[in-house]
């Protein structure tokens, strides 16, 4: 077994079960880097619930899921790579629909070039209005599993917004913004007038086959 692995364990839907699986896991010394439950909502498994976890350090899977498919609640147990593995480091887009959709082109293009050479690297937008909304939406980046750097589009973004951006700034993570009205621009790492470009630089700053280096162009206005 790899040293890094994934579980998705379908399990009733009670309180303890995840305390058992974690205890599981614990037995073996595996180490939870992430993991997430929902309650699933189609097909034969509909009203159970999935409990997925990524974990290092497991030196048997055979053992692993005998143990867990002991517990008397759980349904089954299967293995999987991690998310980093198959959806890579995501690229993040919120701002108004048709600059998100142009932002969006810019990146899904020179992604896919990336990718065809190894990489894994994959889109995520949030085409949305309001202030309130999109400064909610920037404060829950730095809580979004595999999130590696954000664009923000529109024609006008300060405020709220911009006090968020720079909290996030604060925990690593690198903000793109269109060339816009507003007071955003003013704290983001990189702004761009293009939105195509702006989601080709967003693709170019995280990939590892691309020489492109953000810190170098920091402050700078394209």
């Amino acid at each position: 077994m790899e040293k890094s692995t994934a579980i998705n364990v379908i399990c009733q839907d009670k309180p303890g079960v995840l305390r058992d699986v974690a205890a599981a896991v614990a037995h073996f010394e595996g180490n939870i880097k992430y993991t997430q439950q929902f309650i699933l909502s189609k097909g034969e498994h509909k009203g159970l619930a999935a409990i997925y976890m990524e974990i290092e350090n497991v030196p048997s899977g055979h053992k692993l899921a005998k143990k867990l498919k002991a517990i008397t609640d759980v349904e089954s147990v299967s293995f999987h790579q991690p998310f980093e593995k198959i959806w890579g480091s995501r690229i993040i887009i919120i701002g108004g629909g048709a600059q998100v959709a142009q932002v969006a082109l810019g990146a899904i293009t020179e992604a896919d070039r990336h990718n065809i050479r190894g990489e894994r690297i994959s889109i995520d937008t949030l085409p949305i209005i309001d202030e309130n909304n999109i400064a909610k939406a920037v404060n829950a980046v730095s809580r979004t599993h595999r999130a590696s750097i954000v664009v923000l589009a529109g024609s006008l973004m300060g405020g709220k917004i911009a006090q968020e951006v720079t909290k996030l700034q604060n925990e690593g993570f690198k903000v793109i913004a269109l060339n816009m009205a507003g007071s955003v621009p003013d704290v983001a790492d990189l702004v761009v007038t293009d939105p195509v470009q702006a989601g080709t630089f967003a693709v170019m700053a995280i990939a590892k086959t691309a020489s492109f280096d953000l810190d170098r162009v920091s402050g700078r206005r394209f």
